[in-house]
């Protein structure tokens, strides 16, 4: 399995405080990888490490598979990246900004300013000065000057922080345009669980500077499916009757007396009169087992977005 980018060990200390805590953290070619935790979790410390803006207490960092001490400058060729807000030149137009970065990289192919103008939407609105801009379209050319050179990888922190709903929808839709037809990486650092859920196809949850949990999407809709916790005196006798009066099979024991019930969530009363006629106390029946209970769960009760 081909790996973009691979932490070891990797640590942050300030002082006494560790913020980034002993990470090992695994990005696949392909991955749109989530890196979900709450503000102050860690997430933009390991971003910065990740592209050399800050040092790190200990660790190392593995991109395309070499260790990026004494690599970094090859490394970071093949890497877009926008950490925190991207600053420009408010005077000047997109284009203008995109020609003034281009230059000081000192790449090629001045002709790529209008190709990645319009693969981030902003084509028609390139001779306009960024001052007049919405944040939402600052957000889209940040991301046009992080593909100017073509990246394999594209490092993200937050990049839909402070966008409307349609803003955000927007972003999104660039995002799984560019991988899916580009083969680009993602790494998109989130405190919104709704976000991530919508975009990632692997997440990363960290906590308090530690990653609590790897996971890839279709494993995480498996432990966040949705069900009906029944509970009730005799889960032994209730579990016959859900398959032999209501011929419900897409469930299971998930404790004593405790059964969640998948795929069936709208027959809570058909489910309640046939196991109380049939002689099993019913204690409760509740919907439950959404994704914010899962990252309740991992990050012991702190909420997630």
């Amino acid at each position: 399995m081909d790996y973009v980018l691979r932490t070891n060990h990797l640590t942050k200390r300030y002082g006494g405080k560790t913020v980034v805590n002993n990470l090992h953290m695994n990005i696949r070619q392909g991955d749109i990888y989530g890196f979900l935790g709450q503000n102050g979790a860690g997430k933009t410390t390991t971003l910065r490490m990740i592209m050399g803006l800050i040092q790190p207490t200990a660790g190392e960092i593995e991109l395309f598979g070499e260790s990026l001490f004494g690599r970094r400058a090859r490394a970071m060729e093949r890497i877009g990246a926008i950490i925190e807000y991207p600053g420009f030149y408010l005077n000047l137009s997109a284009a203008d900004n995109l020609e003034i970065h281009r230059r000081l990289m000192g790449m090629g192919n001045k002709e790529y300013i209008e190709e990645v103008l319009s693969i981030v939407g902003l084509l028609d609105a390139r001779n306009q000065k960024v001052k007049h801009y919405s944040l939402g379209m600052k957000q889209r050319l940040g991301i046009a000057r992080a593909l100017l050179h073509h990246p394999e990888l594209l490092v993200l922190d937050e990049p839909t922080n402070g966008l409307d709903p349609a803003g955000i929808k927007e972003i999104r839709q660039l995002f799984l345009d560019l991988a899916r037809q580009r083969g680009i990486t993602f790494i998109i650092s989130s405190h919104l669980l709704s976000e991530v859920e919508q975009l990632a196809t692997r997440v990363g949850i960290i906590h308090h500077g530690t990653l609590m949990e790897e996971i890839n999407y279709d494993d995480l809709q498996r432990k966040t499916r949705h069900y009906l916790e029944i509970k009730v005196d005799d889960d032994k006798k209730a579990a016959y009757l859900l398959e032999q009066k209501l011929g419900l099979s897409d469930y299971r024991i998930a404790g004593p007396g405790i059964l969640h019930l998948y795929g069936s969530l709208d027959q809570s009363a058909s489910v309640n009169l046939a196991l109380t006629s049939h002689g099993v106390g019913v204690k409760e029946i509740r919907l439950s087992g959404d994704s914010l209970d899962y990252f309740l769960k991992v990050t012991g009760g702190v909420p997630l977005g």
